[in-house]
């Protein structure tokens, strides 16, 4: 079981572990020992999550999400098995605190009037730029 705050808790059977073989430094060892991890969450089957945290979830995730509504994440940092099981854990946990916040609503404001001015201002500015450009006649 993976705790998340104290109302959520993620079950067992909603994590899937495979471990696969991980690329990069760890000499003859890596060609012999599945030290990587990929942590699958069934997040969609969840009951644990509310809907609106599980679609924060998703848009979090990006590319980590399957079109079967799970999570994927892969961990290949060290080459112990047992730490990369542990930091997969954590970042699932992160994720899915990151995702339990609200986000703060945006309130709608009018420009001010200076800025209306200087806008306009600097658009006049520009246009007259712009007009000076033309041909030049020869006298």
């Amino acid at each position: 079981m993976l705790r998340i705050n104290e109302r959520i808790t993620i079950e067992d059977w909603e994590l899937t572990e495979q471990f696969v073989r991980a690329s990069g430094p760890g000499g003859q060892n890596v060609n012999k020992v599945s030290t990587a991890v990929e942590l699958r969450f069934e997040a969609e089957r969840s009951p644990n999550l509310p809907a609106p945290v599980k679609a924060r979830l998703r848009r979090i995730a990006g590319r980590r999400w399957t079109k079967e509504g799970a999570l994927v994440l892969q961990v290949e940092d060290t080459r112990s098995q047992a730490r990369n099981r542990e930091i997969a854990r954590d970042r699932l946990a992160e994720l899915i605190r990151k995702a339990l916040e609200t986000p703060k609503r945006r309130i709608a404001t009018k420009p001010t009037l200076g800025s209306k001015k200087r806008r306009l201002k600097a658009k006049k500015e520009r246009g007259e730029v712009k007009a000076l450009r033309g041909r030049v006649e020869p006298d």
